[in-house]
């Protein structure tokens, strides 16, 4: 009787352990999962805010088709990318699509920008002015959130890959989450290289 008691207590035991282990996974699972939210709200932001730039720097760049094509055309990527993932971290494939998109698409707003630089008036209009600053104030938000979610995914992947609660994340299908890096890469900041002919104030890249 002894040993029964000594043995149901330490299945008990055991159940709790392995318990406590199972919900400090979803835990920490559920705060990956929203501390992506917080970035795709922001991204979602920086989206809707590039039609409405595109469309005032349309009326002082007639000379910048391409360029303005090359933003619009980014931004369909990186919309896209953010419908691929659905929210979901693990989806690690469209995780990887996301960065990519949105690097493009930092790469064509930088040499949006840059090549804007050559027309004063543009620069001077107040709402191009306001624009701008929303857009940064948003990508400071994308970075900030950008820096929690992967703070996030770093605990819950060092938790799930220690022992004993990687026996429980593998038998529960606790899946990897994917660390996320939205920025531009030295690469394509070499790329970008913008140059001015006075003669007829366009701007080649």
């Amino acid at each position: 009787m002894l040993y029964f008691i000594i043995a149901l207590v330490v299945i008990v035991l055991i159940i709790v352990f392995v318990v406590s282990i199972y919900n400090k996974l979803v835990k920490l699972r559920e705060r990956v999962r929203n501390a992506f939210s917080q970035i795709d709200v922001q991204l979602e932001r920086r989206h809707d805010l590039i039609p409405n730039l595109v469309e005032t720097a349309k009326g002082y760049m007639s000379h910048e088709k391409e360029t303005l094509e090359g933003v619009i055309s980014a931004r369909a990527s990186a919309t896209q990318a953010r419908i691929e993932v659905n929210g979901d971290p693990a989806n690690i494939a469209a995780m990887g699509k996301l960065a990519g998109a949105e690097a493009g698409l930092t790469s064509a707003l930088g040499k949006l920008l840059a090549v804007s630089e050559a027309y004063p008036d543009l620069k001077a209009n107040e709402n191009m002015s306001q624009l701008s600053e929303e857009l940064t104030t948003t990508e400071n938000k994308i970075a900030f959130a950008r820096q929690n979610y992967n703070d996030q995914v770093t605990t819950y992947q060092t938790y799930k890959t220690t022992f004993p609660p990687v026996f429980i994340a593998n038998s529960f299908g606790f899946a990897d989450s994917a660390y996320l890096d939205l920025d531009e890469t030295p690469e394509k900041r070499e790329n970008i290289t913008v140059s001015f002919d006075d003669t007829n104030n366009e701007a080649t890249s």
